[in-house]
């Protein structure tokens, strides 16, 4: 048997989910929690495989005791709730599924509920949209990033400027005066003239507020 602990605030979600999984040979509902203090309490004393946690609870709501929670018991998340940002936060947190009321059925909250058990995960419908949407923007990102560092890369190419002559262009970005770059750079400051003429010629201007607005205009 799997035992399970149902947390919810509405009595009558409880007895529904009870009703569901205690018609069942593979599942008992061991407790039942009304927020989530309550929650942490059964779960630290009965070690239940499985907790059923709702989100918005009185005195503590779901996301809240979910670290601790998971400390005691492998976590499915059962709610209203289809926001991206609190589907995200339980997944993060550690719960091993997410079912939304209202997609799904007696028959799928038994196998969520023996999934998330046996170390596997769950998500209905809407909280696997999410997921996916996450994943999807998460990788737009990445190939986001890794495609202006690669055009940074080619332009400082053609620009023709050393790692060390746009080191001091930053630093002249900065505000910082030569004798301040040459500092911070452990150089002296006819070092510091040197490299700034050599990214005048190659940046085609004339001043320190020209070369500036030109490499940083085209990074």
């Amino acid at each position: 048997m799997t035992d399970v602990l149902v947390v919810d605030d509405n009595p009558i979600v409880r007895a529904a989910i009870r009703g569901f999984l205690d018609g069942t040979d593979a599942v008992r509902v061991v407790a039942e929690a009304g927020d989530g203090r309550q929650a942490l309490t059964f779960a630290r004393r009965l070690r239940p495989a499985v907790t059923l946690l709702d989100h918005r609870m009185p005195v503590a709501d779901g996301l809240s005791v979910l670290g601790e929670l998971c400390r005691y018991t492998t976590v499915l998340v059962l709610t209203s709730d289809a926001d991206p940002g609190l589907v995200g936060g339980m997944l993060r947190g550690g719960a091993r599924g997410y079912l939304v009321h209202g997609e799904f059925g007696p028959d799928e909250l038994l196998r969520a509920v023996l999934a998330v058990a046996r170390g596997d995960g769950w998500l209905s419908a809407p909280a696997a949209a999410v997921a996916v949407a996450a994943v999807r923007e998460q990788a737009d990102r990445e190939r986001a990033a890794h495609e202006q560092l690669e055009w940074q890369r080619l332009h400082r190419l053609r620009l023709g400027l050393t790692r060390r002559e746009e080191d001091v262009l930053a630093l002249v970005a900065e505000g910082l005066s030569n004798a301040a770059v040459a500092r911070r750079l452990v150089v002296t400051e006819k070092t510091v003239k040197n490299h700034l003429h050599r990214a005048f010629a190659k940046l085609r201007v004339g001043n320190r507020t020209e070369a500036v607005l030109r490499w940083t205009s085209k990074r």
